[in-house]
């Protein structure tokens, strides 16, 4: 990705994330959900993927989203305004056994509503732990996205975590299976929110959707 990238994007990138960013909206149900606005890009994974720590490290801002050590806690679609360019939103996290079958059924509802009728959103960020690799949990999210019709782009997180040869494996893997789903987008984008890997040139990339 870091090759694709020539300093006036990274500088664009910056600039956007250097803006004002601020919750607006948050929806649990369907008619909670706001009417379109500005593009939109989505971040979703499982609930202990590190979605909030990515969202905060792109803005630079500690506390946009909210990180706890009880995993499951974003349960609505969060709505942030980038600088009046950008909409981020942050979807709930999923995979979370404590969370009752009733619940993810109303979030699923809600979310497949979301996906199939928004028409600003650009793209869906696809978290996974590049520790882990893809789950069960991450293929049913694939195939709604995929149903969809919505394109999604697999970001993987805490690439400083395990050797460079699982990561290695982890990458091939995922491209491997990426390559059997129509709406996926075929380039990987490695990041650490604790290191700032893959941080600037993620921004250029979510810059040039906001522009498009």
């Amino acid at each position: 990705m870091e090759d694709e990238l020539d300093p006036e994007a990274l500088e664009a990138g910056r600039l956007l994330f250097a803006q004002e960013c601020r919750f607006v909206w948050g929806a649990a149900r369907l008619d909670q959900l706001p009417d379109a606005g500005l593009p939109e890009i989505a971040f979703a994974g499982r609930s202990n993927v590190g979605k909030s720590s990515l969202v905060n490290a792109l803005t630079g801002r500690k506390t946009l989203a909210r990180t706890s050590n009880t995993p499951g806690r974003t349960q609505q679609l969060n709505f942030f305004d980038l600088g009046g360019r950008l909409m981020i939103v942050d979807l709930p996290g999923y995979g979370y056994a404590k969370v009752s079958k009733t619940q993810v059924a109303a979030w699923n509802h809600v979310l497949r509503h979301y996906l199939k009728g928004s028409t600003v959103l650009q793209r869906v960020l696809l978290l996974i732990d590049s520790r882990h690799g893809l789950k069960d949990t991450d293929r049913e999210m694939m195939d709604m996205l995929d149903q969809a019709a919505v394109s999604y782009q697999v970001v993987l997180t805490k690439v400083d975590k395990p050797k460079k040869a699982e990561l290695e494996k982890v990458i091939a893997d995922t491209e491997a299976e990426l390559r059997t789903h129509v709406a996926a987008h075929p380039i990987i984008v490695r990041t650490s929110a604790e290191k700032g890997t893959g941080i600037p040139e993620l921004r250029a990339a979510l810059a040039a959707l906001a522009a498009s």
